[in-house]
């Protein structure tokens, strides 16, 4: 039985995954940021809640604080909490910390939480963490990193996704031979959930592939040793855009990642 986290746990994927981790006994740690409707997932899978809002890095802090405080060893982290788009619209949103939104919560709090919580993962013994991206990629843009030109919520979510997927190969080496994995996985195109509905699109791919695209990186014995790989579904892929796996890439976003996470907590 493992001990997961999963963010984004009280919607769509998050709880799909949720209650069809739960139907094979394992631990569940629900990230969500409603209370009531967490509190019914947890019902449904015996699972431990957790309410935090991603979109401030102090709040993602304490929520791995908390975990932290309650738990000795983490096994698996779901990174699922998201920010989708509106198609076509161009309203730029800030986070509490004043980032831009989709960044914020896309990728800064990810990356925050899964650097907060490294402690329990060592401490498991074998440990995974599971990065859901997305097919949608555009390249950072290291000059306007908070997407203040030409700005569409579309883009923004492509950018977070892509950096998240870069970011994903990059801690994976770092980690290496310490016996976690770090992976992201694209689960399925506009599946049928809140987020794809409030995009303006419709559905195209069942939440069912999804869940089971993200669950095999979860679990699967096949995929212990894999490391610094995305996946398109059931596929590994490579991203659409080669120029995010370069070494200067890679080395360029970690660094203004870190100027924004120190800029938050100053």
């Amino acid at each position: 039985m493992a001990t997961i986290l999963i963010t984004g746990a009280s919607d769509g994927l998050g709880r799909a995954l949720a209650e069809d981790l739960a139907r094979d006994g394992h631990h569940l740690l629900l990230h969500g940021r409603d209370m009531a409707r967490l509190a019914e997932v947890a019902r449904v899978t015996n699972g431990d809640t957790f309410i935090a809002d991603l979109a401030s890095l102090s709040a993602t802090r304490r929520l791995a604080a908390e975990i932290t405080a309650r738990y000795d060893h983490l096994d698996v982290l779901v990174n699922n909490a998201g920010v989708g788009f509106r198609v076509g619209s161009t309203d730029r949103e800030l986070s509490a910390d004043g980032h831009e939104l989709r960044l914020a919560v896309n990728y800064l709090a990810p990356v925050l939480l899964t650097q907060e919580l490294l402690p329990l993962l060592r401490a498991a013994a074998a440990a995974r963490v599971v990065n859901v991206a997305s097919v949608g990629q555009q390249l950072f843009d290291f000059d306007d990193p908070q997407h203040e030109r030409d700005f569409s919520q579309a883009h923004a979510y492509c950018r977070s996704k892509l950096a998240l997927i870069s970011h994903s190969v990059d801690l994976a080496h770092r980690l290496e031979n310490t016996g976690i994995t770090v992976n992201a996985v694209h689960p399925a195109t506009f599946m049928a959930t809140t987020m794809t509905k409030d995009s303006g699109m419709p559905a195209d791919e069942p939440l069912e592939k999804g869940v089971a695209a993200t669950r095999r990186l979860v679990d699967d014995p096949g995929l212990a040793g894999v490391t610094g790989a995305y996946f398109h579904s059931f596929d590994r892929s490579a991203p659409s855009e080669p120029d995010a796996l370069s070494p200067e890439y890679l080395h360029r976003l970690a660094a203004v990642t870190q100027r924004l996470l120190a800029a938050a907590n100053t």
